[in-house]
């Protein structure tokens, strides 16, 4: 017997998002997910399911299928409360979410453009950062780690993104995924001549390893690196398959005080889905 599934279908720089407004039993998310998501389906990157807050100043509960975060799915969510609000061309709206994979509220600046949506999102500051030389296939690796509560991700500088650098990324990944039993791997490939980054996002729970075409979680533990690197607040344009989202981070005394990214954000369908189960 089918099961109908309501759905809204977001394009936040190509990182195609769908988020699921019906009530379901959580336990059932990973299976709604990894039918949704394929290619016989609705076809996406990544899945959320929008639940009530729990706490009274956020205006939704956005849980990622594999309960992980992601900054491009807070933007998705923000733009559709925006739209749904009534949000006028060229004006704004304050949005504060709670999301999973971090306890932190999440405030969403979100600006109408005719049909699409600029939004801006805080994002959680990383808990450390820190430079490793790994042993990887027998050779030396220089990497950075970006630590969070919830999920790592590891900044890898490289001249290229060639099949063979790309490989060796998904292959780390899923060694990072078996030993350090975080919801989320993300392996960045950054080209800092180019500020071009090619983001890996790896989901041990769903087994789901995607290189998408714009990471906004990722970007924003880029714009942390660079800020920790050069010891000063940056604003750049991480350039992207997908398209630019906009990292910006504040230094203040040798530590991170601010971290957000700004995207924009197209909503390309609503409907029902048919799924089995």
């Amino acid at each position: 017997m089918k099961r109908e599934i309501d759905f809204i279908k977001f394009n936040p720089t190509q990182n195609m998002t769908i988020l699921v407004k019906t009530n379901h039993p959580a336990e059932e998310y990973e299976h709604i997910s990894s039918k949704i998501m394929s290619y016989d389906s609705v076809y996406a990157e990544q899945v959320g399911f929008i639940e009530k807050p729990i706490q009274q100043e956020a205006a939704a509960h956005l849980q990622m299928a594999g309960g992980e975060f992601c900054g491009n799915a807070c933007m998705a969510l923000a733009a559709l409360i925006a739209s749904e609000k009534g949000l006028k061309h060229n004006d704004l709206a304050e949005i504060c979410l709670e999301v999973s994979g971090i306890d932190q509220l999440i405030n969403c600046r979100v600006k109408r453009n005719f049909d699409e949506f600029s939004c801006q999102v805080s994002m959680p500051i990383p808990k450390k950062i820190e430079q490793r030389t790994i042993q990887y296939e027998g050779n030396d690796l220089d990497i950075i780690i970006v630590r969070y509560p919830e999920f790592i991700h590891i900044v890898i500088e490289v001249e290229q993104f060639n099949k063979k650098v790309k490989k060796k990324a998904e292959t780390l990944a899923k060694l990072l995924g078996l030993t350090l039993g975080s919801n989320l791997i993300a392996i960045l490939l950054y080209n800092p001549h180019s500020e071009e980054l090619a983001p890996l996002i790896y989901v041990p729970q769903l087994d789901s390893m995607i290189w998408e075409r714009g990471c906004g979680s990722g970007t924003a533990s880029l714009g942390a690196y660079l800020a920790w690197k050069n010891k000063s607040g940056i604003v750049a344009q991480i350039r992207q398959p997908g398209g630019i989202i906009h990292a910006m981070a504040k230094w203040h005394k040798e530590e991170l005080v601010s971290l957000a990214i700004e995207g924009s954000v197209g909503i390309v369908a609503r409907g029902k889905a048919f799924i089995d189960g």
